[in-house]
């Protein structure tokens, strides 16, 4: 029934619509079943990575490979991923995931992460992160910037919260911004949750320009008229689109607003 409604109330886009030039170390990427979990892929340059449970993200030890171009966010010289961009890079066998402890971490550790939604990523979001991906889109988080340096504290944090806490150590000031970054992430409801932009063999982290359009996942009831607006003008002009995953099908849509004639 679900399904009807968004039929009903909106226009969707195919599966297969997108972009697929320009894709670098991440043309080997391939969509799998939501119910299945894959089987890892062989590649000459994986990176590692290692998990801290303190921010719900993977710290990039060893980067190989160009993928770093597009995937993870920069602090301070360091490139942390988020646990969608994890899982994605660990399915298409270009990263390994190790704990604290140097422990390798399995696929099934991870997706039991994401399956928990306690790092700002449920197992929707992955499957639409992982579906834009593999139709070569460049996919940031919503609202995040790509590249953040000590100078620009203010823009993500509270100063006034580093100055109290009087920390010296970079790694706990680090960790202050990041968790900075999730104060605002939810699990569940319409929301904002990925900035899209199209292949761009010349895109910049430090100048990453305006997304193509921003993603909303939705449930499978149609969004009201008033949350589309309110949606729209915390856009900042940015085109809407949402986002509905259902047994592991992945389904965009997006809405114009539509004047009809005043018959006589």
């Amino acid at each position: 029934m679900g399904t009807d409604k968004w039929a009903s109330f909106s226009e969707g886009t195919s599966d297969s619509e997108g972009y697929v030039e320009d894709l670098d170390d991440e043309d080997h990427c391939c969509a799998f079943a939501s119910t299945d979990i894959p089987n890892l892929q062989f590649r000459k340059d994986i990176s590692r990575s290692r998990w801290l449970d303190h921010l719900g993200m993977a710290e990039v030890v060893e980067r190989k490979g160009g993928l770093w171009t597009t995937t993870g966010i920069v602090l301070n010289g360091k490139i942390y991923c988020f646990i969608e961009e994890t899982l994605y890079l660990a399915e298409v066998g270009a990263l390994h995931l190790f704990s604290n402890n140097d422990a390798p971490l399995s696929l099934e550790h991870i997706y039991n992460r994401v399956a928990e939604g306690k790092s700002g990523c449920s197992l929707k979001c992955f499957e639409a992160y992982k579906h834009l991906k593999s139709l070569g889109y460049i996919v940031g988080r919503h609202g995040i910037p790509w590249s953040v340096r000590r100078s620009s504290v203010n823009y993500i944090s509270n100063q006034d919260l580093l100055e109290t806490a009087e920390i010296e150590d970079k790694e706990s000031r680090d960790s202050i911004l990041i968790s900075e970054m999730f104060s605002n992430m939810q699990i569940g409801g319409l929301r904002m949750v990925f900035d899209v932009y199209p292949p761009n063999s010349r895109f910049r982290k430090s100048a990453p320009g305006d997304p193509c359009f921003v993603l909303c996942l939705a449930s499978e009831d149609p969004p009201s008229k008033e949350e589309i607006e309110d949606l729209e003008r915390h856009s900042h002009g940015i085109p809407l689109k949402f986002c509905l995953v259902e047994h592991g099908r992945v389904s965009f849509f997006s809405f114009n607003r539509v004047e009809l004639p005043i018959l006589p």
